[in-house]
């Protein structure tokens, strides 16, 4: 088998990349949307990184770890960064970069408050193209404070969108466009298009500049920008060597220093210098004297004030490349970026041959351009963090035994798959791992590495966990890692017909580390349950499971015992996968079908004593609250919690058992010997069809009695997938009542209206795509053993049946209508928003969010989380895989 993309452009890039012929991968889209408010910038003593450096302060203050901007782009390093600035003429700053609110500050917690979108990109960065959108009237900054400030949680975020600055397209439509001649030449190409009706001007700036290195250790190289002539910038670093920024006819340049200015943030003393703001200054205020009339600097930019005509449009062009300033910088610049765009096209036209929708098509390369965009530089170094900076102030004593501090080995300084690069400029360990399952699908490379960096000794724990978030390393997050690495492994061997052996083995090794941790400190007293606590899952429960329970005891999770079930059968199927070459593999198969079997026993007899996650009289799995005194309290809250047990099955082929004979003689032992538990879960030893074997935590019976309640429309199944929590308690509140403690848990499909984990994330009701692409899975295996056997009403009371892997296609489908076009031409989640969907300068314009409102499909939380919203590309590729 070929791999259809190798006969494209941009597959050979991918391959002279991945060779180490050629580093097409050395300049990206690797700039943060926001560097500020993030933990590693924080200093404070209280750990409120929020406001220890601010919005405001962000264009005064040079930041220790990484950068942002406006459609940014830097090396793998983050030496050199390009961005973009602008000024209407009206606001009181230049607009550098995305401005937002803090947790603090939303009624719903932090949010960016721009539009801007990702529009398309390649894997290598050879292409890529963003569009921002910024009003010409005064920029709302204080009406968006004020605003969300006066609502409350019932009331829905106020967004920019909201404000009507768009309202008489009194606005410009900015793109910003890259095109690699070579990895190391550049092509930036602005087009500012004035939507209105009469014409406007617009200070436009493209920006270069080094990431601060030198301000924290005495005696550290700096780095220089010098003006060459009126059109050229210099730049010179000692790492990255000699690079130079053409430009076509700017007005100015513009030198100051990517240094703090203290006298503005602290009051202190006008020092001499030309500090961070400077370019800012000069523009907006007028202050010449805050800009270097040497030329020089560390920070540059090169001023173009344009006047737009009505409905017209104006590029401005610029290149950066290796090496002195040419003298034909332009001459082919047009053919390059015609040359890129094509280039582009057909290695998407590769991927979606099977497609047929051109709206699909188009949902799915806008999904990966935002996974693509969404990678970013990330520097941090804990212990550096902890003590300080030699040439700086020591930070409080305080913080050396608080926030990450038992995690003094993490340090990484390398270019990472973010959730979302304004809200979530930091990792978060689940989300990774989805992240990876969509890049795969056009960077396999990539998706492998990023799995092993996150595995690797300067990230995971020497104890074998894995670091959650920076903003708590020491949460815990469900262990999908694994399922992950399958996914990598099989979408890389249907494409190419060959899987990678070396990284399933490399990865499973150090899984291995990972499964012992779980296994030993969240099964508290032994029992094969397992608490975990938070989950990722946030405030889905009763109780906020990232603190203690407020009525003492233990909460017995079926979620946490549910993921480490599938843990197991993920490293088992690893584990066989491995064995087809190495016999000793075997061993290890049955050390997790033997610990998998233990799990789903415990599941259904907790510590022996006859109580189970399961509950025969709803048909549903529950949590169960173990109180300090003995007794046992079911929570029977139907949530997305009793869904995960479904998410711990495998099938096995024959053939691959069969290349597994001393793990079949085993497994077919422990059957024979411990019926007790092999009662307990799916029963391998019988074939189901094509002579497939099923392991599972859910039999027949308690699979379709869970689907009947998840396929139900009045409980779980929305026009737009699977709701997090039953919509039966919009009416009928869940209420938990003990020891004069109260807890009501009602489904709320959108934003959230309770102050649990920050009051911004909702698993209450709306649609997560996550789990959801998780159950599709789930659908898919349990079809694949059932076959056309096996069929369930789906609706549930429809009298429509489907057999499981028709109900997964039906998932996908729902899942789909989020942002494809229905029959009116509106996509769900665009919302009400009469401009986003009937605009044709916005109805094709997509972000994706979060999450969804459970009846609606209005995109709801952070917008541009593509992380695992990105998964709906993975969705759209197998509603047309071949065969279906």
């Amino acid at each position: 088998m070929s791999d259809p993309f190798a006969t494209t452009e941009e597959g050979r890039r991918i391959a002279e990349a991945n060779a180490g012929a050629a580093p097409w991968r050395r300049f990206g889209t690797y700039v943060s949307d926001r560097q500020w408010g993030t933990v590693r910038e924080d200093y404070s003593a209280s750990g409120d990184a929020w406001s220890y450096l601010s919005h405001d302060a962000a264009r005064s203050r040079a930041y220790r770890w990484g950068e942002d901007a406006i459609g940014g782009w830097c090396d793998v390093g983050q030496h050199l960064c390009l961005g973009l600035a602008l000024w209407n003429g009206a606001d009181p700053i230049l607009k550098e970069r995305m401005f937002g609110l803090t947790n603090n500050e939303g009624n719903h917690g932090e949010d960016v408050k721009e539009l801007y979108y990702y529009l398309d990109a390649t894997p290598t960065h050879s292409y890529a193209r963003m569009l921002y959108k910024y009003p010409q009237a005064p920029f709302p900054y204080g009406w968006l404070v004020d605003e969300n400030a006066r609502r409350n949680r019932q009331d829905r975020e106020f967004e920019l969108i909201d404000t009507g600055v768009f309202d008489h397209d009194r606005y410009f439509d900015v793109t910003i466009d890259y095109a690699k001649a070579a990895p190391d030449d550049m092509l930036w190409r602005i087009t500012i298009a004035n939507r209105g009706d009469v014409p406007a001007r617009l200070h436009v700036l493209p920006q270069i500049w080094f990431r601060n290195t030198w301000s924290w250790k005495a005696g550290a190289a700096r780095p220089v920008l010098t003006a060459e002539g009126g059109a050229a910038i210099r730049a010179e670093h000692e790492t990255l060597g000699s690079f130079t920024l053409h430009l076509e006819a700017p007005q100015d340049l513009l030198f100051c220093d990517n240094d703090t200015n203290a006298h503005r943030l602290f009051g202190t003393p006008p020092g001499a210098g030309f500090f961070k703001d400077g370019i800012g200054e000069c523009v907006v205020n007028g202050r010449r004297d805050a800009v270097n009339p040497a030329r020089t600097g560390t920070k540059a930019a090169a001023l173009h004030v344009v006047d737009v005509p009505a409905g017209g449009s104006v590029v401005l062009r610029a290149r950066f490349c290796a090496g002195a300033r040419r003298d034909d910088a332009f001459g082919d610049f047009d053919q390059i970026f015609t040359a890129r765009i094509a280039e582009a096209d057909a290695f998407y036209a590769a991927l979606q041959a099977a497609i047929p929708d051109p709206d699909m098509r188009a949902v799915q390369r806008q999904a990966l351009a935002g996974m693509i965009w969404s990678k970013q530089f990330y520097a941090y170094d804990v212990t550096e963090w902890l003590k300080g900076d030699p040439a700086q102030p020591p930070p409080p004593a305080s913080r050396r035994h608080g926030r990450n501090s038992d995690w003094s080995h993490l340090g990484t300084s390398t270019v990472i798959a973010m959730p979302d690069k304004w809200e979530y400029p930091w990792f978060a360990a689940w989300d990774w791992a989805f992240h990876l399952v969509t890049l795969a699908l056009v960077d396999t490379r990539f998706a492998k590495d990023q799995l092993m960096l996150v595995c690797q000794p300067w990230l995971m724990h020497p104890n074998g966990q894995l670091p959650a978030y920076e903003w708590n390393f020491s949460d815990v997050n469900p262990p999908v890692h694994a399922g992950a690495a399958l996914r990598i492994y099989a979408c890389e061997k249907a494409r190419t017909g060959i899987g990678d052996r070396g990284f399933l083995e490399a990865v499973f090794i150090k899984l291995l580390l990972n499964f012992t941790w779980w296994v030993n400190r969240k099964d508290h007293g032994g029992r094969n349950v397992f608490q975990g606590g938070f989950l990722g899952l946030d405030n889905i429960g009763v109780f906020d499971r990232s603190r203690p329970l407020p009525v003492g005891g233990t909460l017995t999770q079926s979620d946490g015992t549910s993921w480490m079930a599938m843990f197991c059968l993920h490293m088992l199927k690893i584990a066989l996968e491995l064995a087809r070459e190495d016999d000793a593999y075997q061993d290890i198969a049955s050390k997790f079908f033997e610990h998998f079997l233990l799990i789903g026993g415990a599941m259904t007899n907790l510590g022996g004593q006859g109580l189970g996650l399961w509950d025969d009289q709803d048909g549903f799995y529950y949590d169960w609250l173990i109180r300090d005194d003995g007794e046992k309290v079911p929570l029977r809250l139907r949530s997305m919690v009793g869904l995960v047990p479904l998410f711990a099955v495998e099938v096995f082929d024959d053939d691959l058992l069969a290349q597994a004979p001393a793990f079949a003689r085993r497994m077919e032992w422990v059957l024979a010997h411990r019926p007790e538990l092999a009662a307990l879960v799916s029963r391998p030893q019988t074939p189901g069809a094509d002579g497939r074997r099923l392991i599972a935590v859910a039999r027949a019976f308690r699979m379709t009695s869970v689907l009947s309640r998840m396929l139900d429309e009045t409980e779980f199944l929305s026009d737009h997938g699977i709701r997090a929590i039953s919509r039966v308690y919009r009416d009928n509140p869940y209420v938990f009542e003990r020891d004069g403690y109260r807890a009501e848990v009602r489904y709320t499909p959108a934003e959230s209206d309770t102050g649990l984990f920050g009051g911004n994330s909702n698993w209450r009701g709306p649609v997560w795509m996550p789990v959801n692409y998780l159950m599709i899975e789930s659908l898919d295996k349990f079809g694949l053993f059932y076959g056309d056997e096996l069929t369930i009403e789906c609706p549930t009371g429809s009298g429509t049946m489907l057999t499981l892997a028709q109900v997964a296609d039906e998932l996908r489908r729902r899942l789909s209508r989020l942002f494809l076009r229905d029959a009116a031409g509106r996509r769900a989640v665009s919302g009400d928003h009469a401009k986003l969907q009937t605009d044709p300068h916005f109805r094709d314009h997509l972000v994706f969010h979060e999450y969804f409102d459970g009846d609606t499909g209005r995109g709801v939380g952070a917008s541009h989380q593509t992380g695992w919203t990105g998964l709906i590309a993975n969705v759209i590729d197998e509603l047309h895989r071949p065969g279906r």
